[in-house]
């Protein structure tokens, strides 16, 4: 369908009996750090906290009576979930809402309370989504798509016609979170339609980088293993109707890392007071990626915050990150040795720096180990000067700052070394957070090798991350590899981990 086409949907699209309009506001900090004037588009602030509410609403206002008497079902992760049901209740029909296992509770309750029928199943959107397919063929209730369906999409638009009515100016670009791709087609659309020359400016994240890829390739690719963090965002394939309303309207899309994202979370809290879920400051961040490599002094920069559904148990870790996604903060391993007045020389190297953390463990009489987080101002600049001054002052240093074993597992188990002449392989797990998961986790690695390590932390996320170290003798690699294989988790080996060898490695015997 051409552009123009759309346009029709849009300007008739029912969403304001549910949906409101959302504020545009300016973010002073990041406007003076970088020069343009960015603005954050505040769909936070709708009725569920979350754009979803617009495409949801209007989906359900344009069906029929005698659909609406056979009820709507959707499969979500809990935003698309919450629009579905609240408009349903307020048209007067019936909702059933497949969810995966892994939904935060938060999520979970909010679509209670709107009183829909909550049916959990499976640990992803995929399963959800085909177990919803399935009930929605047996009872002839209406699917509502979360993203591939022209009323949803024109519903999203309406965000779209908001931005240019409540700008002094166009915009110079628009930042949009991309998941199925029904925000970016439904602002896109309209938006090139009436103003061609605005940016659209698609942001993922690394780690579920369909629209980038399938646009890359021409055609829709399927992202094989998904980065969950962004939860609302965390999807394998953009819709088949978003993606070729995409080809004709993005401008670009940018990849943004989890720490990033976290560093725009933060941003957004110290610009507006706000608190956003992950994928609700992806487009901030690929704004604040876009602006550190263009010249957009004194240009508008809008990004969307598309929502604000986030378990408060998983603000720790943003926390944690965000300095990182920022340049502020670096991680580093340092040997020093073991004598007297070599910790003051390297706390003396470290200056008026602040330091966020100190680990610090006794390995033998002749080194010691030191895991130190330090803040910074100077970013990369200043990262390099403080290595290389570690460096001429004698002192092995490797930065971790990027290293994802050091991040979540070793800086909270510093200390430990233990002598063996057995050989100890270390693998990282990703599993589903669900009720039993850690039981289930357990259970399929009992009884086989010795475990010798074992670090879990629950980040509130919906799939858990665990360092394993398990004594496999020779001979036995192959059975160890089939043992992995079939518990059906991701795993990665960290053996040759640089953050291991420093800290937790088994001294030989």
């Amino acid at each position: 369908m051409p552009l123009q086409e759309y346009l029709q949907r849009v300007l008739t699209a029912r969403v304001y009996d549910l949906a409101v309009q959302t504020a545009l506001t300016k973010l002073p900090n990041l406007s003076a750090e970088t020069g343009a004037n960015v603005w954050l588009k505040r769909e936070d602030q709708q009725p569920v906290f979350s754009f979803k509410i617009r495409g949801a609403a209007n989906k359900i206002a344009h069906l029929t009576e005698d659909q609406k008497k056979k009820g709507v079902i959707a499969a979500s992760a809990g935003n698309h979930a919450q629009g579905v049901a609240v408009s349903a209740k307020h048209y007067g029909t019936s909702a059933t809402i497949v969810m995966p296992g892994t939904t935060p509770s938060i999520k979970v309750d909010a679509v209670k309370a709107q009183g829909a029928k909550v049916i959990l199943h499976g640990d992803s959107y995929d399963e959800a989504c085909n177990h919803a397919l399935d009930i929605a063929k047996k009872t002839g209730a209406v699917f509502i798509h979360p993203f591939d369906d022209p009323d949803v999409i024109a519903g999203q638009a309406t965000i779209g016609v908001e931005i240019l009515q409540q700008s002094a100016t166009p915009p110079h670009a628009i930042f949009i979170p991309v998941g199925g791709g029904g925000l970016i087609a439904g602002i896109g659309s309209y938006i090139k339609a009436v103003m061609p020359d605005v940016l659209i400016i698609g942001v993922e994240p690394e780690g579920s980088a369909s629209l980038a890829a399938s646009l890359k390739a021409g055609k829709r690719v399927s992202v094989d293993k998904i980065d969950r963090f962004a939860d609302g965002v965390a999807v394998k394939e953009v819709g088949e109707l978003t993606f070729k309303i995409a080809q004709q309207c993005v401008d670009d899309v940018i990849l943004v890392t989890t720490d990033e994202i976290c560093t725009a979370v933060r941003d957004t809290f110290e610009g507006a007071r706000a608190i956003v879920e992950p994928s609700g400051a992806v487009a901030l961040a690929g704004l604040r990626k876009y602006a550190q490599k263009h010249d957009v002094k004194g240009k508008d920069l809008i990004a969307i915050a598309s929502g604000a559904n986030v378990n408060f148990d998983r603000f720790g870790a943003i926390v944690e990150r965000a300095e990182f996604g920022g340049g502020g903060e670096v991680l580093l391993a340092v040997t020093i040795p073991e004598r007297p007045g070599s910790f003051l020389e390297f706390c003396r190297i470290i200056g008026r720096r602040n330091i966020t953390e100190f680990n610090y463990r006794y390995s033998g009489p002749k080194q010691a180990q030191v895991l130190a987080g330090i803040r910074l101002k100077g970013g990369a600049a200043e990262r390099q000067e403080l290595a290389s001054a570690i460096t001429a002052a004698d002192l092995p240093v490797d930065d971790l700052t990027d290293n994802e074993m050091a991040r979540h597992h070793i800086r909270h188990m510093v200390g430990g070394r233990v002598r063996t002449p057995e050989r100890e392989l270390i693998y990282s797990f990703e599993f589903p957070e669900r009720a039993g998961a850690l039981v289930d986790f357990l259970t399929a690695l009992a009884g086989r090798w010795s475990i010798s390590l074992f670090h879990y932390r629950n980040h509130g996320s919906a799939y858990g991350q665990v360092l394993v170290g398990m004594m496999v003798p020779k001979g036995e690699e192959k059975s160890f590899h089939s043992f992995l294989a079939a518990t059906g988790f991701e795993y990665r080996e960290e053996t040759g981990n640089p953050a291991y060898a420093h800290f937790l490695q088994p001294d030989a015997a």
